[in-house]
């Protein structure tokens, strides 16, 4: 028996309202209808993405994901991070060209740093 590779992402989120609307608009997200009750599911791929709510006797710490790189691919970079910033959403590490084409990080609403490249 052998691990294949990463086939789901959740975050979990305090105010799940919050966190999937924060996707839907500022990452354009789209939710796939097909989500259990205590999870918001994005149909992204080749990875499924979702933001959920805690599992039972999980408390999040003020940063949660702190030593997790959590990475997603866009189309424009550099056009996301200019909407992000000027949404007023964090940014935490500004636009760079590297191995990964345009690089930047921002963090969400709930905390969590996300890197978005665009190669």
């Amino acid at each position: 028996m052998t691990v294949t590779g990463i086939d789901f992402v959740a975050l979990q989120v305090r105010d799940l309202d919050q966190a999937a609307a924060f996707y839907e608009k500022h990452l354009g997200l789209k939710r796939d209808p097909g989500a259990p009750p205590h999870a918001v599911v994005f149909a992204t791929e080749p990875i499924a993405f979702a933001v959920r709510e805690p599992l039972p006797g999980v408390e999040l710490p003020e940063r949660p994901g702190a030593g997790v790189a959590l990475w997603l691919k866009a189309d424009d970079a550099q056009r996301l991070h200019d909407d992000l910033q000027t949404a007023g959403v964090p940014i935490v590490t500004p636009p760079i060209d590297g191995p990964f084409g345009r690089t930047f990080s921002f963090e969400g609403p709930e905390g969590y740093v996300i890197t978005i490249h665009d190669r």
